[in-house]
């Protein structure tokens, strides 16, 4: 694999954290703050475009230093369909980790400020089953709807990535397939489809939201895995190489 680089990692480090302020942020002053009052599917819309937009952004401004996978889940997608060397994968992840857990907790300064915020009443965005869901899914029902929305979002990453795909438009279609897995999703688990999104909250939380991680956190890496089967059996692997580090302007959530 060679040395590893550690501005690719500086990269997925800060971009999993800016998806983590923004994203996460946004989730926090919809349905923690309820800015939209009464209506749930306003907050549900807001949030998804913050998680695709922001997402897009970071495709084409981190994409060409490190991929901007920003994502466990995508990161191992990569791995498992021999896009991306082992070692690396694993330093990209544990950069994702950490730049999600360092959003979090400056997330949850900056919210601190207001004088309205309580992190016990108004959370931080954090993903959950049964009484944490709005529409109260059970936690077999939730692993099995992580599973299918992060297979479904990382088939989008590794199709528009695939040599054969429009060149210069993954950032878009990855931005799009964030955004749709959301809206279906988050009336359900809250979507993680991204273990570090996941566990940066609950670790600042605690309580509920900590003791339900693992669900978020094992999940989306089997839907990861899913992905990949099916790119395997699908895909004209003949397109595509082996390198330490993925192409330009790969991104996800």
């Amino acid at each position: 694999m060679g040395q590893l680089d550690y501005k690719k990692l500086v990269a997925e480090f800060l971009g999993t954290l800016t998806l983590v302020v923004i994203a996460v942020g946004v989730a926090t002053e919809s349905f923690g703050f309820k800015l939209f009052g009464l209506s749930y599917s306003a907050g549900v819309a807001a949030t998804a475009l913050a998680f695709g937009l922001v997402l897009g952004a970071l495709a084409y401004a981190i994409g060409p230093i490190s991929g901007a996978h920003v994502n466990p889940a995508v990161t191992l997608g990569f791995i498992a369909t021999a896009r991306m060397k082992v070692g690396e994968g694993i330093a990209y992840i544990v950069a994702q980790l950490l730049g999600a857990i360092a959003g979090a907790y400056l997330l949850y300064a900056m919210m601190d400020t207001s004088p309205f915020y309580s992190k016990s009443r108004i959370g931080l965005g954090a993903d959950g089953y049964g009484s944490a869901s709005h529409l109260h899914v059970s936690e077999g029902g939730a692993f099995l709807i992580e599973v299918v929305l992060t297979a479904v979002f990382v088939m989008v990453v590794l199709f528009a990535t695939h040599k054969a795909a429009i060149q210069g438009a993954a950032g878009v279609a990855i931005g799009f397939g964030l955004v749709v897995v959301h809206l279906i999703g988050i009336p359900l688990t809250g979507t993680s489809v991204n273990p570090a999104r996941s566990l940066g909250p609950a670790l600042v939380l605690g309580g509920t939201a900590l003791s339900q991680v693992w669900l978020f956190l094992i999940a989306p890496l089997v839907g990861a895995l899913v992905a990949a089967i099916i790119h395997w059996v699908i895909a004209d692997n003949s397109k595509d190489v082996t390198v330490d580090t993925p192409a330009p302007a790969h991104a996800a959530s």
